[in-house]
């Protein structure tokens, strides 16, 4: 832990990089755990993809009113609060995240890449003007400008991931000396790149997640079986403002 703490302190670009165990924390359910309502309501296997947004739009569109309504039951948790507060300070350049619930911006992160999109974001499938999130909870999900459907700023299965924030990820990860990982499987392609980036440019690597990752063998230091909240409240007491 001491280790950690000493190269948050001497690092002059730290990134982190957080999965589904970072929002899950919080209380959200992973999107994958059927031990949980959404799966007795729908198939997301189904509905999350480009296909049932062109095809099945009526249930699509449900699925995702559910999706939100339960992403609103939750918030940040302290750990979502101290990288906010640790980017103030300049100990965090950025974080590169796979969740879309908007946890970071929602606890003051600013620099904060989001390579599945966002649901603080919805757009016109068809014109891409952007729509307000209470209308699309409340039914409103066609666009009054063309018709066209409303959706989440979310990338759908079958969609590219956004290139704009892939290649900022990118930019960002190069410039690492420091490359954290809370919550990650590193199993999803192409996100997991961003640690082997890190790595090959001299970055020192750290993995913080409950389970062993395929990655673990290039990390400089290893955490497992460890809240990632605690983590971050022991690391944050540690550096003593």
């Amino acid at each position: 832990m001491q280790e950690i703490v000493e190269l948050i302190r001497s690092s002059t670009y730290t990134l982190f990089f957080t999965g589904a165990g970072m929002s899950t924390e919080s209380g959200l359910p992973d999107f994958r755990s059927k031990n949980r309502g959404l799966w007795t309501k729908f198939n997301p296997d189904e509905l999350a993809n480009a296909h049932a947004l062109n095809h099945n739009f009526k249930e699509f569109t449900e699925f995702y009113q559910y999706r939100l309504r339960e992403i609103d039951k939750y918030q940040p948790h302290e750990g979502h609060l101290i990288l906010g507060i640790w980017e103030k300070k300049g100990l965090v350049k950025g974080i590169i995240t796979q969740n879309v619930d908007g946890f970071h911006h929602d606890a003051g992160s600013g620099n904060v890449m989001e390579l599945h999109g966002t649901f603080r974001k919805f757009f016109c499938n068809q014109c891409k003007r952007e729509h307000d999130r209470e209308d699309y909870l409340n039914g409103r999900d066609q666009c009054e400008y063309c018709d066209g459907p409303v959706r989440p700023g979310i990338v759908l299965f079958g969609e590219m991931l956004p290139e704009d924030v892939f290649h900022k990820a990118e930019i960002e990860t190069a410039k690492a000396d420091l490359f954290i990982v809370l919550g990650s499987s590193l199993t999803v392609t192409p996100a997991n790149m961003f640690p082997m980036i890190a790595k090959e440019r001299g970055a020192k690597l750290v993995i913080i997640n409950r389970e062993a990752t395929p990655m673990d063998h290039y990390a400089d230091y290893i955490v497992r079986d460890q809240s990632i909240r605690e983590f971050l409240i022991e690391i944050n007491h540690h550096l003593s403002f």
